[in-house]
């Protein structure tokens, strides 16, 4: 704060320099530029400075009375009471208040009442509200609270899970009118109902598309078709406005389909010609037959006809390569138990069979892999996965055992290592079958690993 001598002096020096702001300030070192103006013009009003402001009253007693008045008369409800008069805030009313009754009034909050209610008047006010005579408004209103506090009151008394299981009644208008308008509301929305439900089940029954399709992203031309079907029912107006549809291009789908169809001809030619010939006709062969009877149509209307007639050519899907056929044979233990590491040559060896697609065709690839060090013992190519291309592989392997070699074999299920010709050859050179769980390719991951290494490097040849 500054002294009545500093502002005087400030306020000297700034006439002094034609009244230059920056110049007095910077001359005395205070104050700002605000604060300078506020005191030159207080100065040449009054011709002194004043040491303390007070502030003007914002309300009259009159008012303050009037307020305090209408919060008595209407349920002590400030909230109302600021609506209502449009003054003053909460803070300003819960002073008037506690000045006149002498600080016995609640603390004023958002949405609480300056007067406190006791647990008697809360009690009353629950039951009024459970019995529901009258409006919940009109009970709020009564005791001087809002809505919300007299549901936090039930919930408080009965607890959230007994409230909520009291279903509250349905408040009805009193009035004979106004019962007559909430009727017809309802009949509104039952004919809008039924309007939707028959416009569903003519767009099943008639278009023939699915039950979950929405009747407005239909054709004009099936929109006409549903309404035809339904306008001795319901008015057109209301069935042309549910399903969007211009009355311009009903009446022109209308029109169209009174001539009939144009292709009714050649609808029937292109679906004996699809189904003379297996159904395996395309749009393009029944366009060639269809100009060699002399039928000239553009390949685009033959494809609309087929799309509409639904003659679609069967095309069998190409079976991926599998080599499990059943359980041809008893099962084996899994041995291995995804545990491929191996301190010894010849103790655990994998084998799988993989597939390669090259430019001449499809190539079948099966090695024996050790577990040891990863070296390929054995392995054989064909273009065939067959018995003999896992035989031959398995006699190779065998071939360079040394006499006290007995690996354990890990495969998978397929039919190639359950069929009698590769258990006899594993009973004969005494090895031990470990096979790995049906559908299960991480249980020969190592192997499965080779192969991913193996087509890597080969894609990389090919392609550079």
């Amino acid at each position: 704060m500054y002294s009545l001598e500093e502002k005087k002096e400030a306020v000297d020096l700034y006439i002094q320099y034609d009244k230059q702001l920056l110049k007095t300030i910077e001359t005395l070192g205070y104050p700002s530029r605000n604060s300078l103006r506020k005191w030159y013009y207080e100065f040449r009003d009054s011709g002194a400075f004043k040491d303390k402001y007070t502030r003007k009253l914002k309300y009259t007693e009159e008012q303050k009375e009037k307020a305090i008045k209408y919060y008595l008369d209407h349920g002590s409800n400030a909230t109302k009471t600021i609506a209502a008069l449009g003054y003053p805030c909460r803070s300003i009313l819960k002073a008037w208040i506690d000045e006149k009754f002498l600080g016995q009034q609640k603390d004023c909050s958002y949405r609480k009442s300056l007067v406190e209610y006791t647990e008697e008047q809360k009690v009353s006010a629950v039951k009024e509200l459970l019995l529901r005579e009258k409006t919940v408004k009109d009970i709020a209103d009564d005791i001087g609270v809002d809505r919300v506090t007299l549901y936090n009151w039930k919930n408080q008394q009965l607890g959230k899970e007994a409230a909520a299981k009291v279903k509250p009644r349905i408040d009805l208008p009193n009035d004979k009118e106004s019962l007559e308008m909430e009727v017809n509301r309802l009949k509104d929305q039952i004919h809008r109902l039924e309007l939707e439900k028959d416009i569903l089940e003519k767009t099943t029954d008639i278009i023939k598309k699915d039950s979950g399709i929405n009747p407005k992203k239909l054709t004009n031309k099936e929109k006409t078709e549903v309404i035809d079907a339904l306008k001795n029912k319901y008015k057109l107006k209301e069935l042309l406005h549910f399903l969007n549809l211009p009355k311009s291009s009903y009446f022109y789908q209308k029109a169209q389909l009174g001539k009939g169809d144009k292709y009714a001809h050649l609808r029937q030619d292109i679906t004996d010609i699809f189904n003379d010939n297996y159904k395996i006709y395309g749009y393009r062969r029944i366009y060639l037959v269809l100009k060699n009877k002399g039928t000239v149509v553009s390949e685009k209307v033959i494809r609309k006809i087929m799309k509409q007639n639904e003659l679609i050519v069967y095309q069998p899907k190409q079976k991926k390569y599998s080599s499990y056929m059943g359980e041809i044979s008893p099962e084996v233990d899994n041995i291995i138990q995804r545990d491929f590491h191996s301190t010894e040559l010849n103790t655990k060896w994998l084998t799988d069979i993989t597939e390669f697609h090259i430019p001449t065709g499809k190539v079948y690839l099966s090695p024996i892999v050790d577990c040891f060090n990863g070296i390929v013992v054995s392995w054989t190519i064909g273009t065939s996965p067959n018995a003999d291309l896992v035989n031959t592989m398995l006699d190779n392997a065998i071939a360079t055992l040394n006499p006290d070699d007995y690996p354990i074999i890990y495969s998978d299920r397929g039919a190639h290592y359950r069929w009698p010709g590769w258990i006899k050859r594993m009973d004969d050179a005494k090895l031990i079958r470990s096979m790995s769980r049906k559908g299960c390719s991480p249980d020969n991951s190592a192997c499965e690993g080779f192969f991913g290494r193996l087509k890597m490097r080969c894609s990389i040849v090919i392609h550079g």
